[in-house]
């Protein structure tokens, strides 16, 4: 049962005269008629009764008018909800590491919300690695911030949005605030503390310290980077973590920058979503507003440098 045959049907209901409803419709009279005959011929039942030049409709017409317009009124809510004039059933869930959660993205999400209030949204820390999962195979990240060294992945659509800067830092009163740039066995020598196994930038610390024959025996792993923070004021040991997370407490003097002699490759934030995924309007709004934001971000990052 064609939509389209429902809504001829109902115009001749109010006209009772094909013709009229030809005329309103732009079709020719002929196909007003097949598409009437062709809803009776499916319900196995006339619809109108045709007595000399009029006609009228049948009490199985009557019944039909009803369902009909119930039927139309459907078509129109799902086709508006479609197009996203009706968002109060939409969740997007957003991956990201937790630093880009805490310290990024509330004011996206700000800016986003003004725009669709009915959106629902979620926001889930995930590490790199899983980033990659929930986008490729799972399917359970509409959109994600990628915070990693520049890596090719072909099945991912990727923009780039900032180069992080990452420091390490300490209490002010750590014996290792000095002037002098540490090394990497200097470092190694020290009381680490360090995200979760998976980060992006513990795994190249490792990775790089590794490689220059030191392996830090005093590693303390956290889940928070708040946790981090308040274990280095404390004077618990020393941290690596992106500057953006930390801008705060730098400013304040709770804690302080070490130079390193260590070299790490650049970890930019990208913004990512699959190749082949469908970007309705609301999702394009969100990846715009991203960008609006993360030239600001860079904006105020440039201007501190």
């Amino acid at each position: 049962m064609e939509i389209k045959h429902l809504h001829t049907f109902l115009t001749a209901t109010k006209t009772l005269n094909f013709t009229q409803t030809a005329k309103i419709l732009d079709y020719a009279q002929s196909s007003i008629t097949a598409q009437i005959k062709s809803l009776e011929e499916e319900l196995g039942m006339p619809l109108f009764e045709r007595l000399g030049k009029r006609i009228y409709l049948t009490e199985a017409g009557n019944q039909l008018k009803q369902y009909a317009q119930k039927m139309l009124d459907l078509d129109q809510e799902m086709r508006q909800a479609l197009a996203g004039q009706n968002e109060s059933n939409v969740v997007l869930i957003i991956g990201a590491q937790e630093s880009q959660c805490s310290y990024r993205l509330p004011a996206i999400l700000q800016s986003f919300k003004q725009r669709h209030p009915q959106v629902r949204l979620i926001f889930k820390p995930v590490h790199t690695k899983d980033i990659a999962k929930g986008l490729l195979q799972s399917g359970t990240l509409d959109l994600a911030f990628i915070t990693d060294t520049f890596k090719e992945m072909p099945t991912l659509h990727k923009e780039m949005l900032i180069e992080e800067d990452l420091v390490f830092i300490a209490s002010p009163s750590h014996h290792l605030a000095k002037e002098n740039p540490l090394t990497a066995e200097e470092i190694g020598q020290e009381t680490i503390l360090l995200t979760e196994k998976g980060c992006s930038y513990r795994t190249q610390f490792e990775h790089r310290i590794q490689f220059e024959g030191v392996h830090p025996e005093h590693i303390i792993e956290f889940a928070s980077i708040e946790a981090i923070k308040q274990c280095v004021m404390a004077g618990l040991g020393i941290s690596l973590l992106p500057k953006m997370a930390v801008e705060k407490e730098l400013d304040r003097g709770s804690v302080i920058e070490i130079p390193t002699s260590i070299v790490l490759e650049p970890v930019f934030t990208e913004i990512a979503w699959h190749k082949d995924k469908y970007i309705p309007s609301y999702l394009e709004d969100f990846i715009q507003i991203s960008r609006d934001q993360y030239k600001v971000f860079n904006e105020k990052t440039n201007n501190k440098k």
